[in-house]
């Protein structure tokens, strides 16, 4: 068994779409309507077809999805220009910080409240092998 990716639940696809692929900066590999695959393997579900889809049943809730409880990772070759493209855009939670582990990281909140990481690549000391884990 491997892990794919996370697919966050997300009230209008549209927007989100345009949010990821304008703002963020992401490639989209396949736009299914209600379901859009971004290079790299990220993806966003409309969440009414989600809910309907995984629990036979909308909730119809007008609480937001990102409840604080997911962090979307990414990562970029220079995370200060990803900040100076993307931070006049967005709902900061914090500018580019140098982090504990030594990594620069800035974060914020996508278009249903989902935090987002945008950080530096990381070079680990031992590498995940994913035939080997």
């Amino acid at each position: 068994m491997r892990f794919i990716n996370p697919i966050p639940f997300v009230r209008d696809i549209d927007h989100s779409r345009e949010f990821y692929e304008k703002i963020v900066g992401l490639t989209v590999r396949e736009d299914f309507g209600n379901f859009v695959l971004f290079e790299g393997g990220f993806a966003i579900h409309e969440g009414r077809s989600l809910e309907r889809t995984v629990w036979r049943t909308e909730f119809g809730s007008d609480e937001p999805y990102g409840l604080r409880n997911l962090l979307l990772y990414f990562e970029h070759e220079d995370v200060d220009a990803a900040f100076a493209r993307i931070a006049p855009h967005v709902d900061l939670i914090h500018p580019v910080e140098r982090q504990a582990w030594g990594q620069r990281v800035f974060r914020f909140s996508d278009l249903d409240g989902h935090a987002v990481e945008i950080g530096e690549p990381q070079v680990l000391e031992s590498p995940i092998d994913p035939e080997n884990p």
